[in-house]
């Protein structure tokens, strides 16, 4: 009897694991794949030696699913995501050793949870292999017999079905691995399709309806979330800068007040802002190399060290320029760094220019996005901080929101500079834009206590877009600023912006346009409402 309760309390065991880190059906199918193990142990065996081998081999065989569901686990409760979606992959394909290293140093409260969880499971594990391994050679009765070989029937049955196979550990991640390589190096290797999306580019013969010289100014922002910035309402002063300006350029300026992402980390977001929302289309244009067949010269002004990134977009622009070459969490490299870039840009003689300025924004760790000891919010406590009291949250997420405030306010420094640089060149004669937004947003403890990209949170897409022009086309409307907004389309607004035309536009999708028609996004959350 104690056989039985063993192998049962291993099943048990394991199934918590699995139940953490799969769904459906999906449970059962890997408890299936995880039998043999047990019955392994149950089937009578007379020599000493052979039952101390299963017994080790049934322990690794069990350590490998708990440490697999651990690892799913830790994944959906951070992310909310499996190991193979393309938010884990593209994280890890773009990443090195020393920015996983960084995330771990992040991440690492959840960690040591799930890695005490492992080491407790492995332990009891342990004591309950040894426990049901105790089969000796003695006769089985017969029903027994004929109920083991029937149990080792239908787990042959199961892995003899490729489906099922897959989603075995060693399988799995082996297939995982292989994955991960084959996406490096197709980041590595963009040359091919830089130059194929410029060959679609020139041929869709896009002009540039614009008499004189044209100067567009894009900066995109690294995890701001829209609800952080006292423009958008919050109760901080972190936006006083751009307040200013929004006052002073009352018509030129445009905010946008129900900004989306379509996605909750770089890389996919910046493939649909600039692919038109179709990155992956085996036609997609890319809108650096649109605008550079209409005729402009593309800057790339980075403060991001980052592989995939510079091999998608960076290197499609006529000039790559960073500030920065220190790669992963860690980098104390400064925005404000990338104001001399920009100007000498902006000093061109080029007619035609789009100037990409990539900011690092408040993208993790939040301490390290603003100048030492200029955090004015963590000194004592005000309205947000009792708010976040009120709601539970622990002191550290409390403390990331002071930093994350407080980054957030030395972004709006720097952004209101972009802003002056590109209205004091504008001349007599010429034409000049400037587009201000994030690739996605951040959770700091606006509705779980979490500090981080989220794609399990609204946090994790809501984002700020404002607009100034000298030609603005968003007088004629004064209702665009409450239409909601979605960044996978943003690349047609973009190209409103800077005065392309080219035959076959979607100006439904351009947020700007008397023909926008919005439609809701397919995101891994409920939204209530896009309007707020």
């Amino acid at each position: 009897m104690h056989q039985i309760l063993g192998a049962a309390g291993l099943v048990a065991l394991v199934a918590v694991f699995t139940v953490h880190g799969y769904e459906g059906r999906r449970i059962g199918q890997v408890l299936l794949l995880f039998a043999p193990a047990v019955l392994g142990l149950l089937w009578p065996v007379r020599s000493t030696l052979w039952r101390r081998l299963r017994q080790a081999l049934a322990w690794v065989w069990t350590l490998i699913f708990l440490v697999d569901g651990a690892v799913r686990g830790l994944l959906a409760d951070l992310y909310g995501a499996a190991p193979d979606s393309s938010l884990v992959l593209g994280a890890i394909a773009n990443s090195n050793p020393r920015e996983s290293g960084e995330y771990l140093h992040a991440v690492w409260r959840s960690v040591l949870v799930w890695a005490l969880a492992v080491i407790g499971s492995g332990a009891a594990a342990w004591w309950l292999v040894r426990w049901a391994g105790l089969a000796s050679g003695a006769r089985w009765p017969k029903p027994a017999v004929m109920a083991l070989c029937v149990a080792l029937l239908l787990v042959s049955v199961g892995y003899a079905s490729k489906p099922w196979r897959r989603h075995h550990p060693i399988a799995f991640w082996t297939q995982w691995m292989f994955s991960i390589q084959q996406l490096q190096q197709g980041l590595a290797n963009q040359q091919a399709r830089r130059e194929a999306a410029l060959a679609r580019a020139h041929a869709l013969a896009p002009t540039v309806q614009v008499a004189g010289h044209s100067t567009v100014v894009l900066v995109i922002a690294d995890s701001i979330n829209r609800d952080n910035m006292s423009i958008y309402g919050y109760k901080r002063a972190t936006t006083p800068h751009l307040a200013s300006q929004l006052r002073g350029l009352d018509g030129e300026m445009l905010m946008l007040r129900n900004a989306w992402s379509v996605d909750a980390s770089t890389l996919p977001a910046l493939g649909n802002i600039f692919g038109f929302g179709q990155p992956d289309a085996q036609d997609a244009q890319h809108l650096l190399a649109v605008a550079r067949a209409a005729g402009y010269k593309v800057w790339w002004i980075s403060n991001h060290d980052d592989l995939g990134i510079e091999q998608q977009h960076a290197r499609v622009a006529d000039i790559q320029d960073f500030a920065n070459r220190q790669p992963g969490r860690t980098s104390s490299s400064l925005d404000g760094e990338l104001l001399d870039n920009l100007q000498r840009a902006l000093a061109d003689a080029t007619p035609q220019k789009l100037i990409v300025v990539h900011l690092l924004g408040a993208h993790p760790h939040y301490r390290l996005r603003f100048p030492a000891g200029q955090n004015p919010f963590d000194d004592e406590s005000d309205a947000v901080d009792q708010q976040l009291q009120t709601q539970g949250r622990p002191s550290w997420v409390r403390q990331f929101r002071h930093d994350y405030d407080a980054a957030l306010l030395y972004h709006d420094f720097v952004v209101s500079e972009t802003l002056a640089l590109t209205r004091n060149i504008r001349s007599a004669d010429g034409y000049a834009a400037w587009v201000y937004m994030s690739d996605h947003g951040q959770e700091v403890g606006h509705g779980r206590n979490h500090a981080g990209h989220s794609p399990l949170s609204a946090s994790g897409y809501r984002i700020p877009m404002l607009l100034w022009s000298t030609q603005p086309s968003w007088q004629k409307d004064q209702g665009i600023g409450n239409r909601p907004f979605r960044a996978d389309w943003a690349a047609w607004t973009l190209a409103n912006v800077m005065r392309l035309t080219w035959p076959g536009q979607t100006i439904s999708n351009d947020v700007l346009s008397e023909a926008y028609v919005w439609s809701k996004p397919q995101l891994p959350i409920v939204v209530d409402s896009f309007e707020r």
